[in-house]
């Protein structure tokens, strides 16, 4: 049957020029775009997982700066404290020089003065954008944003690369006494005995600088109105040795208060500290976990002092270097060789800070180009597929054409009937 009224040739044939329109321009659209989601109605699951991605990239990359920002002002310190190190490494230098008797110590003391200054004028300057890390004016730990954690449920959260300063300042400022029942009392060992020291014996300030803490709790409270009464994180605890008991000490090591040490803790570094000094020539130290037990092995008495300080620069000391006697000489052999290991736990510790942001830097940039590369996988377009979808879709087109021109054209054989 054949109508004038409907043909539905024509409407078949149309409606396949429209669909093949249809993939047409959407085909078109994505090799403009390169994409083939470019918005929430091509695919809306889809969409909102790269939208998410996204976002997470921008972030990463600010990280990345942020990152790059830390990098820099922990380099500008770490060199610094490596640069310190040689100072303090020739200074000991001329302070063994001091050592003999027919030297001019008094030059030898304007030497030391000079690269006292120097020392100072690098600490002073190793500051990176306002922020210096190893002159004892920033607060510690420092946290440098490392990263953005994404949970299942959606919620994000930041991570911080934390750097602690506690054994970082480089300064020479003098520091606040701290009372002496705040440390084990002093004691002697005689020859031939021993003497224990217990880690129970310090004590620490409580919460909101009243009463007692079991451990050191951080100082950024403090303001320097507070009686300074027990030891916080920061805080400097030296343990010294007078060999001839004459009141000055032969050899003196200390230790920097970290947050959360007990007194144990203080007793460990210290220990170590003698160790590295050479202390276990003559004497015999362990150590069981709570206690430190110190054996004189020589033949003569020994006087063993605490005393703590708050607010002092590790290289204190160095202002008051004085190698113009003997007495003052041997005691500055002493106080270098400190110094210089204390320096360079500060350059190491700096180092490996230093490291750990190199590493999480590294690691951000190659997460970033996941992330791209894999919102690249859910919505850009394969150029190779739409192409060939494009030209295949122009040769239906033209077909498409074809065959509702025919349609159309079908009607008008109804004229030959009437003729």
């Amino acid at each position: 049957m054949t109508s004038i009224l409907t043909n539905t040739s024509a409407m078949n044939a149309l409606q396949t020029l429209k669909a093949t329109n249809i993939n047409l321009n959407k085909t078109q659209q994505e090799i403009a775009s390169g994409k083939t989601i470019s918005s929430a109605r091509d695919n809306a699951a889809v969409w909102a997982i790269s939208k998410v991605m996204d976002s997470d990239t921008k972030g990463f990359e600010q990280i990345s700066n942020s990152l790059a920002l830390g990098q820099s002002t922990i380099a500008v310190a770490r060199n610094a404290a490596e640069s310190v190190t040689d100072l303090l490494t020739d200074i000991k230098g001329l302070v063994v020089s001091a050592q003999e008797e027919n030297v001019d110590k008094a030059k030898i003391q304007d030497d030391i003065d000079r690269l006292t200054e120097q020392v100072e004028s690098i600490v002073s300057a190793a500051q990176f954008n306002g922020l210096n890390l190893v002159n004892g004016t920033a607060e510690s730990p420092v946290q440098i944003l490392s990263s953005l954690n994404r949970s299942a449920d959606g919620t994000v959260e930041s991570a911080s690369i934390e750097i602690n300063l506690d054994n970082t300042d480089l300064s020479t400022t003098a520091g606040t006494d701290i009372g002496a029942s705040a440390l084990p009392a002093d004691a002697t060992v005689s020859a031939g005995s021993s003497a224990s020291l217990a880690g129970a014996d310090f004590a620490f300030m409580g919460a909101d600088w009243t009463g007692t803490s079991a451990s050191a709790l951080d100082s950024t409270e403090f303001t320097g109105t507070e009686a300074v009464t027990s030891l916080v994180a920061g805080d400097r605890v030296s343990v010294g040795f007078d060999f001839d008991q004459d009141g000055t000490d032969d050899k003196e090591v200390s230790y920097t208060v970290r947050q959360g040490d007990t007194g144990s803790a203080i007793l460990a570094g210290l220990m170590s500290s003698l160790e590295a000094s050479g202390l276990d020539s003559d004497f015999t130290l362990s150590f069981d976990g709570a206690d430190l037990s110190i054996v004189n092995n020589s033949d003569a008495d020994a006087d063993v002092s605490f005393a703590a300080t708050r607010g002092q620069g590790g290289l204190a000391d160095l202002a008051t270097l004085d190698v113009t006697d003997d007495t003052n000489a041997a005691q500055a052999l002493n106080d270098i060789e400190n110094m210089i290991q204390y320096s360079i736990a500060a350059a190491a510790e700096l180092g490996s800070a230093e490291k750990r942001i190199d590493i999480q830097a590294d690691f951000v940039s190659k997460l970033t180009d996941s992330f791209k590369a894999g919102i690249g996988t859910l919505v850009d377009a394969d150029m190779e597929e739409a192409s060939a979808r494009l030209q295949a879709l122009q040769v239906q087109q033209q077909l498409g054409v074809q065959a509702l021109s025919i349609a159309n054209q079908s009607p008008q054989t109804l004229l030959s009937l009437f003729r």
